[in-house]
């Protein structure tokens, strides 16, 4: 995921400085997304009624930490789209045609920061650019700091909780039915989350 991104003018960096968590200051440095103890997911609406919960099993993404000035930090992912899981074969496998992902034309799902925002206390906002089936466009993404811990392997560890909100739609992923009476059988509206564990670079 895109943690952070770059901002360029003086009065920007000097606010977002000023609200950085101290905790998070002292964490400078590379890291990589640990994908076993990360989770991407999203939750779509179905036939008007309840939610599905999805996530994505495989993917890889680093970022640079600048704890001290988040403005300076930069992150990328990326998503292995046929990595898709929703509790039901059927379904994850509908979503890997051309109705939906196009898997075989259109293999990864990217992100890639472009700005940030210290909102104070453990709160961010992160903006980047989004690509999927080949449409790039922009997302934001609130974010809360969970702390750092070292673990019992020696890794120096982050944590990270976001939420963000798409319409699917603006990515070329229109497919619907209706529904007898009244409405459409996936939503439009698509919640994102995000909960990264992300280990330092030695």
């Amino acid at each position: 995921m895109g943690i952070f991104g770059r901002k360029n003018t003086d009065d920007t960096t000097a606010a977002t400085v000023a609200a950085v968590n101290p905790d998070l200051a002292a964490l400078t440095g590379d890291y990589t997304i640990d994908p076993a103890h990360s989770t991407i997911g999203f939750v779509a609406r179905h036939a008007m009624v309840t939610n599905v919960k999805g996530k994505f099993g495989e993917f890889t993404g680093s970022l640079h930490l600048d704890g001290a000035d988040p403005s300076r930090s930069t992150a990328t992912i990326d998503v292995t789209m046929q990595s898709v899981d929703t509790g039901s074969a059927d379904r994850d496998n509908h979503l890997r045609t051309a109705d939906f992902f196009k898997t075989d034309e259109f293999p990864t799902m990217t992100f890639r920061s472009t700005g940030a925002e210290a909102l104070g206390g453990d709160d961010y906002r992160i903006t980047g650019d989004l690509s999927i089936l080949g449409i790039t466009k922009p997302l934001t993404i609130d974010l809360e700091f969970n702390g750092s811990a070292r673990d019992p392997f020696g890794n120096e560890r982050v944590g990270f909780e976001g939420k963000a909100e798409i319409l699917r739609s603006a990515w070329g992923l229109t497919w619907n039915a209706a529904l007898e009476t009244g409405g459409v059988l996936v939503s439009d509206k698509i919640k994102l989350n995000f909960d990264i564990s992300a280990i330092k670079n030695a």
